[in-house]
């Protein structure tokens, strides 16, 4: 597992009231519940998932979905997979797909903790990274300097 996905599985971890720091084993862990199913999640200090945790895009990224924290939650592998396989492959404008991603978008603002300001100007930085330095606002202003 890369430090980048550690780093992003600890962000959601810190966006998500069900995950508490407990004692685990012979030390700690964080410990909360699957997005989907309510399940038993537990993920190490240093965001290796000890269960079979997965990050869960909710709005998947075929269909215009994001890596922001409020568009990832954590889900066991088996919950995840059945979303995949059942919904992500169906056209965007499919009603039961719209069904699960609204139902999935309501659970993980009842369970969302804000983020520290350093938690989610990392996350961000990361977000524009990866875009290649763009972002929707970028292309935005690109798009006005063009039309002058």
């Amino acid at each position: 597992m890369s430090a980048r996905t550690r780093e992003t599985i600890l962000a959601i971890v810190a966006t998500d009231t069900t995950f508490v720091r407990a004692r685990y084993g012979e030390g700690e862990a964080f410990i909360g519940k699957c997005l989907h199913c309510g399940g038993r999640l537990v993920i190490d200090l240093d965001g290796t998932a000890l269960s079979r945790a997965t990050i869960e895009h909710i709005l998947p990224r075929a269909h215009g979905g994001t890596d922001a924290l409020e568009n990832l939650g954590l889900a066991c592998a088996r919950c995840n997979s059945e979303k995949g396989v059942r919904h992500d492959s169906r056209a965007t404008f499919d009603g039961r797909l719209a069904e699960v991603v609204h139902a999935l978008v309501a659970k993980r603002m009842e369970r969302w903790r804000p983020p520290s300001d350093e938690l989610r100007a990392r996350h961000e930085r990361y977000l524009l990274r990866r875009s290649g330095g763009t972002t929707a606002s970028t292309k935005e202003t690109r798009r006005a300097k063009k039309r002058r």
